[in-house]
């Protein structure tokens, strides 16, 4: 998948009004998960940072892709607590300035992917939510039939692969072997993104 012309502002309005919809939907959902291992509070500080995407969805969607998810960024930086902000704030910000300096959208993907880990100090096998973005922007490279559908679903089954793992980063590393038996509410909420941005792009 390459970006060789730049999305309309209708198609990027649908992908940020669909995302938002998505995690503020499931905010309860998180904050379950993060109840478990975490302070509990993953579900209402997404649900906030996206009520303020979307709230300036027609001045962000105005702007060209590039400022556009520089934009979503900084208002997941400033509206998100927690280690969420920064890291999905990362993930935005970095991803906006990687679409500025290649036609490639899984490059640009991957060298996001980079910025979070570099972030976070922290990689795969962590429990956190790069145990779902890694393995959808390999999924993303490597490319094939129906890629929106298989994007989403393998974001799925990272997120449920995130139970069975101890988590060694973030608080809920703090809970050593307990931290086992749960879902990642960062994977989750991760997971949702991406299967809101492949609705809209399969439709």
């Amino acid at each position: 998948m390459s970006e060789h012309t730049s999305p309309d502002p209708g198609l990027i309005r649908r992908l940020i009004d669909t995302v938002a919809e998505a995690i503020i939907a499931r905010a309860g959902e998180l904050t379950a998960l993060d109840q478990a291992i975490g302070d509990g509070d993953h579900g209402l500080n997404m649900k906030r940072g996206f009520e303020a995407v979307r709230a300036a969805a027609d001045k962000i969607a105005a702007k060209p892709p590039a400022e556009a998810l520089g934009a979503i960024g900084m208002q997941l930086v400033t509206k998100v607590g927690g280690a969420s902000g920064p890291l999905y704030g990362t993930l935005f910000i970095a991803l906006g300035k990687a679409i500025g300096a290649t036609p490639d959208f899984a490059t640009a993907f991957a060298r996001a992917i980079d910025a979070v880990k570099a972030r976070g100090k922290s990689d795969t096998g962590q429990k956190t939510l790069l145990d779902v973005l890694v393995p959808v922007q390999r999924a993303l490279a490597a490319g094939g039939p129906d890629l929106p559908a298989c994007l989403s679903a393998i974001a799925q089954q990272a997120a449920e692969a995130t139970v069975p793992m101890r988590a060694t980063r973030g608080r809920a590393s703090f809970l050593g072997e307990r931290s086992i038996g749960h879902m990642d509410p960062g994977a989750r909420s991760a997971a949702i993104m991406v299967a809101a941005v492949c609705r809209v792009l399969g439709s």
